[in-house]
């Protein structure tokens, strides 16, 4: 294949990228936005082994083998409920694979070039491998907290911010090192001082963020691995690599700001730290019970439906309770249900309910709950005044009342769904635990508020076999 045909195929593969990446931003249409990724990467994978490679075919070809199929098992074992750690575990093998290129590209090519050329590649190779490194053990460390191998609390060293800025201070003299080394022909040592304190950043950086900024934290893992694509291109001097990079790292970041703005958070106070840090926790007047036991009003499944089915207005606010008991299809079999009996349901999302962007829209759209009646919190807050019953299934820090009324608590100022305003919230939950943020919550003491306790999937199978009786 000529260039001039990859670069048409290349072109043809990015136009795809980008119809994906506006497919992706609505429910509707997000399928075909998937169909449109597969096949910009099917075009531009046969690009570049027809019109680029030449030599080593069966290696690369054992290699495609071995990925695919770990990729079809994968495909076929992860569930929904996983795909959080999936994306995570996926964010680690573009960080390395953009360390590995970065070293075989140095070593490779370090005699090649000369003068200010040189300069630049050396420049290049620097960041791509440190980028690659961070990204690499941010995600690793960020699959081990999503998949509870390791807990969910920040990890606040003492003088950390010293730490970061002393790591930072490193990478910079290093850089200096490495270049001025690799115009003697040397630069290996500074390039391996590099890559452990990349590492070692990367590790740090995501153990001092709390289990509630996780989805904040996949999104920036992905901008992260954009960014390292984006360096591999220049290394490789692929234009396609470089481009696709751009548009993952810069989608990211703008997804990493919107969440941070739907938190009311910085991006730079969640890298600094999580929710429930001592660093951020106010007086910790709120730490300790936001009500009376006795006030806790508890419900039966019978009742729950009786409710349900008596209600005109009914808003299911899901969180990450409902994906842990893989009861996504209960709530559409209940949803479907009350349609039926014409009852007006609806759905509400939180922009950081679950833990990565979208996962709640995920097991819904999985679940074949309708599209037109998932609402965003800013689409949905103004109607509770009008809902008879909310049923809060497995949420906590996203209905949380102290985000507004307690102005020394962690999460003050978070925008949060208000199903208080309401008639009658109905809360589903294992316990009283309080959420990732650490924070009890004052919505399971109101006078409008019913505690509905056990696990989502059995709870909601009554519920649901009392509404067919």
């Amino acid at each position: 294949m000529s260039q001039s045909l990859v670069n048409v195929a290349y072109l043809g593969a990015t136009v795809l990228f980008i119809l994906s990446l506006g497919g992706l931003s609505h429910q509707e249409s997000a399928r075909r936005g998937n169909y449109y990724g597969m096949a910009g990467m099917g075009i531009a994978l046969l690009a570049t082994v027809m019109g680029i490679v030449s030599d080593n075919y069966f290696v690369l070809i054992a290699g495609l083998v071995i990925g695919a199929v770990i990729g079809l098992q994968l495909a076929k074992k992860v569930a929904m409920t996983q795909m959080p750690e999936l994306v995570a575990i996926l964010h680690s093998l573009v960080g390395l694979a953009a360390v590995l290129v970065g070293y075989a590209n140095f070593a490779g090519h370090a005699n090649d070039l000369q003068g200010a050329e040189k300069t630049i590649h050396d420049v290049e190779t620097y960041l791509g491998i440190l980028i690659g490194a961070m990204t690499f053990s941010g995600s690793i460390v960020a699959y081990l907290k999503l998949s509870a191998r390791i807990g969910g609390k920040p990890l606040l060293l003492p003088a950390r911010h010293w730490l970061n800025l002393g790591l930072l201070l490193i990478a910079i003299w290093m850089l200096f090192s490495f270049v001025a080394g690799s115009a003697e022909g040397a630069g290996t040592l500074p390039l391996l001082i590099m890559t452990l304190v990349a590492l070692a950043f990367g590790v740090h950086m995501v153990m001092a963020i709390g289990g509630a900024d996780m989805p904040v934290v996949v999104s920036m893992l992905n901008s992260y691995s954009g960014w390292a694509a984006a360096a591999t291109g220049f290394m490789l001097a692929n234009d396609l690599l470089i481009v696709v990079g751009a548009l993952v790292g810069s989608s990211g970041a703008i997804l990493s700001y919107i969440m941070c703005r739907a938190m009311n958070r910085k991006f730079l106070s969640v890298i600094a730290g999580g929710f429930g840090s001592t660093s951020n926790a106010g007086s910790g007047a709120s730490a300790g019970p936001a009500g009376n036991a006795e006030d806790i009003q508890p419900i039966e499944a019978e009742e729950v439906a009786s409710m349900l089915t008596q209600a005109k207005n009914v808003v299911i606010i899901p969180g990450y309770g409902m994906a842990v008991a893989q009861a996504q299809h209960l709530v559409f079999q209940i949803t479907k249900s009350l349609r039926d009996k014409g009852v007006n349901v609806r759905f509400a999302i939180h922009p950081v309910a679950g833990r990565m962007p979208g996962h709640m829209n995920v097991l819904l759209a999985e679940a074949r709950v309708p599209y037109d009646i998932v609402y965003e919190m800013e689409e949905i807050n103004e109607e509770f005044d009008k809902v008879d019953v909310s049923v809060v299934i497995g949420a906590n820090d996203i209905v949380n009342p102290a985000a507004q009324e307690v102005p020394d608590s962690p999460i003050a100022g978070m925008p949060v769904l208000e199903p208080w305003h309401g008639a009658t919230t109905i809360v589903m939950k294992r316990s009283m635990a309080s959420g990732y943020a650490g924070v009890d919550n004052p919505l399971f003491y109101r006078d409008n508020t019913r505690m509905f306790f056990g696990d989502a999937s059995a709870k909601l199978e009554e519920v649901y076999k009392h509404l067919q009786g």
